[in-house]
């Protein structure tokens, strides 16, 4: 239950599922790598992005790191026009 949304305060990273190519859609290569810290910072990003871009509120109320704010700086700097 802590890994869950909810429990984090941000909207959840994107799910995928079997077969790794469905209707043209691929898992990212790195959910498939097995390297478990590289799955845990991609979905902790997902995360992030997610929440910046359909619920930019609920960041004013996470605890971010460093690493969470130089990430959320860079997608800012990446697409102003989503968010101005």
């Amino acid at each position: 239950a802590e890994k869950d949304s909810y429990s984090q305060g941000l909207l959840e990273y994107p799910q995928y599922t079997r077969p790794a190519v469905y209707r043209d859609f691929a898992v990212p290569d790195v959910l498939l790598s097995g390297n478990h810290a590289q799955v845990a910072k991609w979905r902790r990003q997902e995360a992030l992005r997610r929440t910046w871009l359909r619920r930019p509120e609920l960041l004013q109320h996470v605890e971010l790191s460093d690493q969470d704010q130089a990430f959320l700086e860079k997608l800012k700097e990446s697409s102003p026009s989503a968010r101005e």
